[in-house]
């Protein structure tokens, strides 16, 4: 078996809850039995309980297959936190101000980690009216291109999708815009402050 829910995941999920054996599998209509075997190792829940499971501890089943919980402790969701999440099979591109469990085509996703820019990865800014013009001196083929431009102020996040072989270039609104951030399909997230 590669990835079950662990016993030990029940136990610490159903102690954070401050349920008995007994609670628990009252909640779940099985016995309490059923749930020290599950907790000691000596047998798994059923694939049907798994949906009532997560329910009962008001998790994904993503987390509780996972064994990690996330415990969303950003209550202002500033803004300038944000996390970036990037699907290595189909590029597809997720934004959170919390913390989330991501996954797509059945990968979990970790948000990426911006770097500052270097040699490789520069970024032009000019000023054209009342909106930035950026462009990022980066190829663009098939097999190596930026793809996305966001920028991010203390309300609002504004992100533009780009594809392989066009121009690596956007034109954002200046108002409140403090980073810019931009991804490269080989060496990952890059950003830079823009606050005037």
């Amino acid at each position: 078996m590669d990835k079950y829910i662990t016993g030990n995941t029940i136990r610490k999920l159903r102690e954070k809850r401050k349920l008995t054996q007994g609670e628990l599998a009252e909640e779940l209509s099985v016995t309490d039995k059923a749930i020290s075997k599950w907790e000691t190792g000596k047998g798994y829940p059923d694939i049907v309980l798994v949906e009532n499971i997560a329910k009962v501890f008001n998790v994904s089943i993503t987390e509780l297959f996972s064994g990690d919980t996330i415990e969303n402790t950003n209550e202002s969701s500033n803004m300038e936190k944000i996390k970036f999440y990037v699907c290595p099979v189909c590029g597809n591109v997720i934004s959170s101000i919390g913390e989330m469990v991501i996954s797509c085509h059945g990968i979990n996703l970790n948000p990426l980690e911006a770097e500052t820019l270097d040699e490789r990865h520069k970024i032009d800014i000019s000023i054209i009216e009342d909106e930035y013009y950026l462009c990022v001196n980066h190829e663009m083929t098939k097999n190596h291109y930026i793809s996305f431009i966001a920028v991010v102020s203390s309300d609002r996040i504004e992100f533009k999708k780009l594809y392989p072989e066009s121009c690596a270039n956007a034109r954002f609104k200046i108002s409140g815009t403090k980073k810019v951030f931009f991804y490269c399909n080989k060496d990952g997230l890059y950003y830079c402050d823009i606050r005037k």
